[in-house]
């Protein structure tokens, strides 16, 4: 059952016997595809809350929105295994999830690590997608853009105040985000960190940063074109942030050639990763979805 906040919570046992969490939105049985929300490396489904709401509220398409907590994140059990932090063990993770909700496709929008997870999805099970939102991520990762977040992580603050983890995360990142308002770093703030009695701290396990240790920003990283040519027949929309530093605009044009029928949006003011919930991307992103799925159904 739903409560007054739009949504309910799912638990869970992942295939290793962890715990793990999901937040639902919207009814069961809309008619409409469902919409699976995967977030970026640290964060958690708090991520999605508005555009969740956004999609399955619609008054004409309203949507069922799946958010999921990766293992180590949110309301997720913490692994004590760090090495199974990976996409592959995730995304196993994301189909026992829906099995367990009984849906056998759906739309994906997938932030970051949630859209390395898509391109594994895509290898494993290709048939899950219906459709497919990728949020500042694609096949060729900037070998810079990930060692800033890995220094960031390593040097996060760790504020006591709400209004102090607003004013660390406005100057680590507030050059990117230039475009944010106040009310969207307060929103960014409530999805990353939890109240404890030691005060405020990132709503993930903190072992997390040790699987980025051996990373070399000197060298590049391994590319996924293979997987995302795999791809080509799922209708697809790319999202950018204009300032990001982990999907170039030289990898967002040559997407565009290797899947043409692929949309993009380039958010001006936004780096790494574009707030979902700003601006027109809740009602850009819902007409993708009932666009393509009008055309799947006209079929």
């Amino acid at each position: 059952m739903q409560d007054d906040q739009g949504f309910s919570d799912f638990f869970y046992t992942a295939p290793d016997g962890l715990r793990l969490h999901a937040r639902i939105y919207g009814e069961a049985n809309s008619g409409h595809w469902p919409v699976v929300c995967l977030p970026g490396l640290t964060r958690n489904a708090r991520d999605f809350h508005e555009l969740a709401l956004h999609l399955s509220r619609q008054e004409k398409n309203p949507r069922k929105v799946i958010a999921f907590d990766y293992r180590g994140r949110g309301q997720s059990a913490y692994d004590p295994d760090i090495s199974r932090y990976n996409v592959g063990v995730e995304a196993g993770d994301v189909l026992a999830g829906l099995a367990g909700l009984g849906i056998e496709q759906a739309a994906f929008i997938g932030t970051s690590r949630g859209g390395l997870i898509i391109h594994v999805l895509g290898a494993i099970r290709p048939a899950v997608f219906k459709a497919i939102v990728l949020n500042d991520i694609g096949p060729v990762i900037e070998a810079e853009g990930l060692a800033h977040i890995r220094s960031y992580l390593e040097r996060g603050p760790r504020p006591k105040t709400f209004a102090a983890a607003i004013d660390a995360q406005r100057r680590a990142h507030g050059g990117d985000f230039p475009a944010l308002t106040e009310a969207d770093w307060e929103r960014m703030v409530s999805a990353l960190y939890r109240e404890t009695d030691q005060g405020l701290l990132p709503d993930f396990d903190p072992r997390l940063v040790d699987t980025l240790a051996g990373l070399d920003p000197s060298k590049p990283l391994p590319d996924l074109w293979p997987q995302f040519e795999a791809l080509a027949a799922v209708p697809l929309l790319a999202i950018r942030g204009g300032n990001s530093k982990l999907l170039s605009a030289a990898t967002l044009e040559e997407m565009r050639k290797r899947h043409p029928s692929m949309e993009a949006i380039t958010v001006d003011g936004q780096g790494h990763a574009p707030f979902l919930e700003t601006g027109d991307l809740p009602d850009a992103i819902a007409a993708f979805l009932d666009r393509v799925e009008q055309q799947v159904q006209a079929k």
